[in-house]
């Protein structure tokens, strides 16, 4: 069993990886904010169902959740026979499905974060700048962004870590495409599945697990700092 360096295809199965990650999270960061401060901020008729929408792909096995993709992303699927026809945005088997896919799963988490740092913000603060007259825009983007940054950074790395781990929903809706879908974990399984791919199989995983923990040292860092120009 050899242990050597990474492969071409490896590095690009690496590549694609941070790619679909990082696109996935600036994608999907400001729509979870808006999610979190709704659900945090406003009572409605069906918050508790836009709660659970939100939290569902939590508890559905992946593949649903990736299958539920293919048949409203796909080319054929009510919103992505649309963006095909008229947008020319293809999902389905490309590299921008996978960071679809990447993005839902990792949403819930992303809104969690996010919403819990709301939660914990004194809304006496929000209120003395409203009676300033400060518009609620601007209380907004000067009292409430600044006092949740750390809960975002802390979402936006929870919601990278769990884009760059994530096989089921990727695999269902973008198969398994070398140099096109083919992520570190699909990568991983296709080693798994052939003779003699274990070695490549462990070089993937020891390179996922550094990477995982690289992000929540970031994440940690990030947080503390931000939070000590917040206590400032």
């Amino acid at each position: 069993m050899s242990f050597g360096a990474l492969s071409a295809d490896e590095i690009t199965a690496l590549l694609l990886t941070l790619k679909v990650a990082s696109v996935a999270v600036i994608v999907s960061l400001p729509f979870g904010i808006a999610t979190a401060w709704l659900l945090a901020r406003r009572r409605f008729p069906g918050h508790f169902l836009v709660d659970g929408l939100v939290h569902l792909p939590l508890i559905l096995p992946p593949v649903v959740t990736g299958y539920l993709l293919l048949i409203t992303f796909g080319r054929r699927g009510a919103v992505g026979a649309v963006l095909d026809h008229w947008l020319g945005l293809t999902f389905s088997f490309r590299w921008t499905g996978a960071a679809l896919a990447s993005a839902v799963m990792g949403f819930p988490l992303m809104v969690r974060a996010i919403r819990l740092s709301l939660e914990a913000v004194d809304r006496r603060l929000e209120t003395a700048a409203s009676t300033l007259g400060a518009s609620p825009v601007m209380v907004f983007l000067t009292i409430t962004l600044p006092l949740i940054l750390p809960g975002i950074a802390a979402g936006a790395v929870l919601a990278f870590a769990k884009a760059m781990g994530e096989f089921g929903a990727t695999i269902t809706f973008v198969s398994n495409i070398p140099g096109e879908t083919q992520t570190l974990s699909s990568a991983i399984y296709s080693y798994t599945q052939v003779p003699g791919g274990e070695a490549g199989a462990l070089r993937l995983t020891l390179v996922s697990v550094a990477l995982s923990l690289l992000a929540l040292i970031a994440s940690e860092a990030l947080s503390q700092r931000l939070a000590a120009r917040v206590a400032q």
